[in-house]
């Protein structure tokens, strides 16, 4: 299987993608189609996917991971979102970011120990307050050498099958961001309650659901980096996690593509395939360029990463991209399957129910266009 663009990849890279494209094509995206209507996830197919080590990718060697670069985290991201987003969700989960930029080794050593049989991380930030994380009403009270915790989380993916969590909480909320404090939760803390899966739109095949603390008590060992640097480091994290999240959005928009071109050629109206009549050719033409030009900015955004950059504006711009190319694309191959589309017997009115959410999660697009204009204008 040859694309256009592998001449920017290695024979590995290439190779990999294959077959995760061919598994993910073949059984993924069936399984999920039936899996989603009931809002199910497919087991037998996370373990097989942790049989390949696809929970691995970010992991570095020295802990048992697969250490592979951000790039190549992306490219098989995509595939696996191309099948299904919400399942790429679950079977990744939440990446090493928060431990390679805060973690002690005896973090690292007790994350990886978890990961490797086959767990993941969930990323507990989110409360009522959505993007305005600093108003978040989670609170850590020292005493002595532990923290007590209390407050909610919501809309935390993976809540129900993740074995840490990275916690954000107030260790002095008079300090505004600076009061603010991360911790390592493990899914048995006494004082944890996890909600019931919600009932979503789309990306169906992950499970979302509230965290309830209750006077949860920490050692002070389970803090991420020092007191009042919790702020920062949720936006590190973001800024680091975003382009691989957004590879998942140009896998749907590629799929969307993909779906629309396949019926284009087989629909025949007035004596001609639909794809001749300008008005559906040109909008794939649009669709095409909204698919590379977002893939590109996830991959650039990866490569500044590999290379030790963090660059926020590509980040966000890439995160940005891709979900609006997610939405143009799943939207209007709807559009060009008319009323086919509208109907679950075929795949693109699921594929615009999945792509909605990546427009909201990590940031919402209209923060991330505040992060590009902030960054355009210092």
């Amino acid at each position: 299987m040859m694309d256009e663009f592998d001449f920017m990849l290695s024979e590995d890279q290439i190779d990999l993608r294959n077959v995760v494209r061919d598994w993910s094509q073949n059984k993924v995206m069936p399984a999920c189609q039936k899996a989603e209507i009931d809002g199910n996830v497919p087991d037998e197919l996370v373990r097989e996917a942790f049989d390949m080590g696809l929970h691995l990718v970010t992991i570095p060697e020295e802990y048992g991971g697969l250490g592979m670069s951000n790039l190549t985290h992306a490219i098989l991201r995509e595939e696996v979102g191309r099948a299904d987003g919400g399942f790429a969700s679950r079977v990744f989960g939440f990446g090493w970011e928060p431990f390679e930029m805060t973690g002690t080794e005896e973090q690292k050593h007790m994350v990886a120990d978890a990961l490797i049989p086959g767990g993941i991380i969930g990323y507990a930030l989110t409360e009522e307050t959505g993007s305005d994380a600093v108003n978040m009403k989670t609170t850590a009270k020292k005493v002595g050498n532990q923290y007590v915790i209390n407050g909610t989380k919501t809309f935390i993916s993976n809540a129900d099958s993740a074995e840490f969590f990275v916690l954000f909480a107030f260790t002095d909320k008079e300090k505004g961001p600076k009061g603010m404090t991360a911790f390592l939760l493990p899914k048995d803390a006494p004082g944890l309650t996890r909600g019931l899966p919600e009932n979503k739109m789309g990306n169906r095949c992950v499970h979302v659901c509230s965290l309830f603390l209750d006077d949860v008590v920490l050692d002070e060992k389970y803090r991420l980096g020092e007191e009042g640097q919790g702020y920062s480091l949720s936006m590190n994290i973001l800024h680091r996690s975003r382009p691989c999240a957004a590879a998942v959005a140009v896998g749907i928009a590629e799929q969307a593509l993909q779906e629309a071109i396949k019926y284009a050629k087989e629909r025949v109206v007035f004596g001609r395939p639909i794809w001749q009549h300008e008005g559906i050719g040109f909008l794939l033409a649009d669709m095409d360029m909204r698919v590379q030009q977002a893939r590109q900015l996830v991959w650039a955004a990866c490569k500044s990463l590999d290379a030790g950059i963090v660059n926020k504006k590509l980040s966000s711009e890439a995160k940005c991209a891709a979900s609006d190319a997610a939405m143009f694309c799943a939207e209007n191959a709807v559009q060009v399957m008319g009323g086919s589309g509208y109907m679950r017997e075929y795949p693109v009115e699921k594929l615009m129910r999945d792509a909605k959410i990546y427009q909201i999660f990590e940031g919402t697009n209209q923060i991330q266009r505040l992060i590009v204009s902030g960054q355009l204008c210092r």
